[in-house]
């Protein structure tokens, strides 16, 4: 068997009024992160891990924000395709493991419905989906309020 691990990460800005998904969630929370896409942040590091375990370079590679027919598409869409790349090379998914850095809002409530949500949108078992959130007690551009930050890591098996 083969295997392979790739890593992401991510940083948006807050924007008041915008819309906070997170894992494919709809957070309520009066800021949501700033993006092209949806701007969902747990998919895009979930996305990278996935391509760079495979070998496929990243997600602005493929889903540039310059080109318009990824302008507020659904991060979810995103990572479905990413899946497919993966997949046709002959890979699939061992898990998951996702870090998200925010003070605000707080995330510990959703995680189980992010996971089953990604869990669901990725084909594999729920325990292959590890979500974490933690703080950065009140340090930086994260407990200043000014952003939202993930990390993954991704294992991927072929036989």
């Amino acid at each position: 068997m083969k295997i392979r691990v790739g890593q992401g990460y991510d940083v948006h800005r807050w924007v008041e009024g915008r819309p906070c998904i997170l894992g494919g969630i709809s957070i309520d929370s009066p800021k949501g992160p700033f993006g092209h896409s949806d701007a969902d942040l747990v998919c895009h590091v979930i996305c990278d891990a996935l391509l760079g375990a495979a070998n496929l370079r990243n997600i602005g590679f493929h889903f540039s924000d310059k080109d318009p027919q990824w302008k507020g598409v659904s991060s979810l869409a995103l990572l479905k395709r990413v899946l497919e790349m993966v997949r046709e090379k002959g890979w699939e998914v061992g898990n998951v493991d996702v870090t998200i850095i925010l003070d605000q809002p707080k995330l510990n409530p959703h995680i189980p419905s992010m996971q089953a949500n990604l869990a669901q949108v990725m084909s594999v078992d729920l325990d292959q989906i590890t979500l974490k959130a933690t703080t950065s007690e009140g340090m930086g551009f994260v407990g200043r309020g000014e952003g939202v930050s993930a990390m993954a890591v991704a294992l991927i098996t072929a036989e």
